[in-house]
């Protein structure tokens, strides 16, 4: 038995189904963690195949390909380095089980498998997986590992049943996305755990972006005393070493470890912003991405954290105007280029326009002009980057907030294409705040210049479309602020009307936005994917029927 333990945890960004990259990744995290003497290395939830490897599990090749690979991984640990914990998919008597292997001395010695399988929100575990059974604790060395898997601690049964069998330290592989606020949330859902069991803890979280999720790591360990003895960075790889020892009173504490305090507030939504879109353009292998840029707030920010992201280099602003664009936006859009150092070209519409009205004279014969030639405006842009994105590569970034796409402010095959909207699950009201931040702030990490970013004119000039002489987008719309509060009561938190009239609003302006919400079910289905960082992102957390007679609910 022995009374020392040094575990490392390793809080890496995989790229799901590249298997033999993320053993890569974890033959990398063991060696350094062999360097600075650690006896064993955690790795966060399905770490062999990426987090959340949905539908690949179902098929039988690929987890061929997984079992060969922690198997050979597994042979690796003959040399008496460290042990190691992954994660991974695995068969058992004709079951799949997302598991947790113990790697060590040359083969899987111990395998424990997830009790409690998500299936709420942007989770569906139990489409591919089976619950394991209630799991006891692993013998490691003499030490008794209690490895309850990511959702195992969100209720107190299986923490409860390790520490009735003997566990002394809980370890606890994640796949957890980033929310604004959910650090806090994890670190209190671990103290409950710490305090019933009597037991220290050690949390590891994947990082990185995975289509519309972004991991945050931020990784921590409570000590039975309820403090917080560790603390990763967030949103980026980090091995972090924790050393432990066992007491005259058999419980375990921490000898030795860092503290960083991860980001929050508006710099980790900005942050989590950037890493989603720039594993989502790496991981997918595009050179860049290229935008419209109108001179907005929305293009303007989009713009930032491209930057931010990728580089100026593989950032390709657009200037698309029309005869309705002002001098004012091409001066602000032409100020976002320079500010970021990306490269700006214009491209005037005018000409498919003309084409267009050309072509549907005939069928429009008779008929006034109206928001069908607004939309061709929308639908030029979109065929103009689309044409671009074809010709070089680069991906089109679409610019879109949440609030318009909450209540379709928005044009299905125009300022919708794209390949990916990273501001889909950002409130008008949050684009100005983290545009502002921004402002003032230079992100670890960033790729972009320091100082003001976003022009100074954009940030306080009323947003418009500019697709009719002097459009605002308050002639369509509730002034942002109210929009905003009515829909984060309708989307993230189902409140009825009494209780969103309660907060100060109109009830014909309820029903208002909520007809509007549903509405555009069926234009929010045909957008591109972004990163969530709110509660409940669109189409992966919130499903509605498209064909929806609950229109009202005056």
């Amino acid at each position: 038995m022995t009374d020392r333990l040094s575990i490392a945890l390793a809080q890496l960004n995989p790229t799901v189904g590249n298997i033999p990259a993320n053993i890569d990744r974890i033959r990398n995290a063991r060696a350094e963690a062999a360097a600075r003497g650690a006896d064993l290395v955690v790795f966060p939830e399905l770490i062999v195949t990426g987090y959340p490897p949905e539908d690949l599990v179902l098929k039988p090749f690929f987890l061929d390909m997984v079992e060969k690979a922690v198997t050979d991984l597994a042979a690796e640990t003959a040399d008496d380095g460290p042990a190691l914990l992954v994660g991974a998919p695995w068969r058992d008597q004709g079951n799949r089980y997302n598991a947790a292997l113990l790697l060590d001395g040359g083969k899987i010695a111990a395998t424990r498998f997830k009790v409690d399988l998500p299936n709420y929100g942007v989770f569906d575990e139990k489409r591919v997986f089976v619950p394991g059974p209630m799991p006891g604790p692993i013998n490691f060395r003499g030490v008794r590992l209690g490895v309850p898997i990511c959702e195992d601690i969100w209720t107190p049964d299986v923490v409860e049943t390790l520490a009735e069998s003997g566990a002394e330290i809980l370890i606890v592989p994640n796949g957890s996305p980033f929310e604004a606020g959910k650090q806090d949330q994890r670190v209190q859902l671990a103290v409950r755990r710490v305090i019933e069991a009597g037991l220290p803890l050690i949390y590891v979280n994947q990082v990185g972006g995975q289509d519309e999720l972004v991991f945050d790591g931020a990784s921590f360990a409570i000590g039975a005393d309820s403090g917080l003895v560790a603390q990763a960075p967030a949103f980026t790889e980090h091995l972090m070493l924790t050393r432990w020892e066992r007491g005259s009173d058999d419980v375990w504490t921490c000898a030795e470890a860092e503290r960083i305090a991860p980001a929050e507030g508006l710099e980790a939504i900005y942050t989590a912003l950037v890493l989603g879109l720039r594993d989502y353009v790496n991981k997918n292998r595009f050179p860049g991405v290229i935008l419209g840029l109108s001179g907005g707030i929305d293009s303007a920010l989009s713009a930032a954290i491209a930057v931010d992201a990728l580089g100026a280099q593989r950032v390709h602003g657009v200037m698309m105007p029309s005869p309705y664009t002002s001098q004012e936006s091409l001066d602000d859009a032409a100020e976002s280029a320079e500010l970021l150092g990306c490269k700006l070209d214009t491209i005037p519409i005018v000409p498919a326009m003309e084409a267009f009205e050309k072509m549907l004279l005939p069928a429009f014969a008779g008929r006034d002009p109206d928001i069908t030639e607004e939309n061709i405006q929308s639908r030029s842009r979109g065929i103009t980057l689309m044409a671009l994105s074809n010709k070089f590569g680069a991906m089109v970034l679409s610019t879109g907030n949440k609030s318009e796409m909450s209540v379709g402010y928005a044009t299905l095959y125009g300022d919708m294409c794209g390949g990916y909207a990273v501001l889909k699950d950002v409130y008008k009201t949050t684009v100005y705040e983290v545009s502002r931040w921004r402002n003032e702030h230079l992100p670890a990490g960033a790729l972009g210049p320091g100082g003001r970013v976003v022009p100074e004119r954009v940030l306080v000039k009323a947003p418009t479309a500019e697709l009719k002489p002097n459009q605002t987008d308050q002639d369509t719309l509730p002034p942002y602020d109210v929009l905003d509060d009515i829909l984060e009561c309708l989307v993230e938190k189902d409140l009825g009307v009494p209780e969103i009239v309660a907060r100060g609003h109109a009830a014909e302006t309820v029903n208002r936005v909520w007809r509007m919400l549903h509405l555009a079910e069926y234009k929010r289905r045909q957008a591109p994917p972004g990163p969530k960082i709110t509660k409940r992102i669109f189409n992966r957390e919130r499903r509605y029927p498209i064909t929806n007679g609950f229109t009202s609910i005056v």
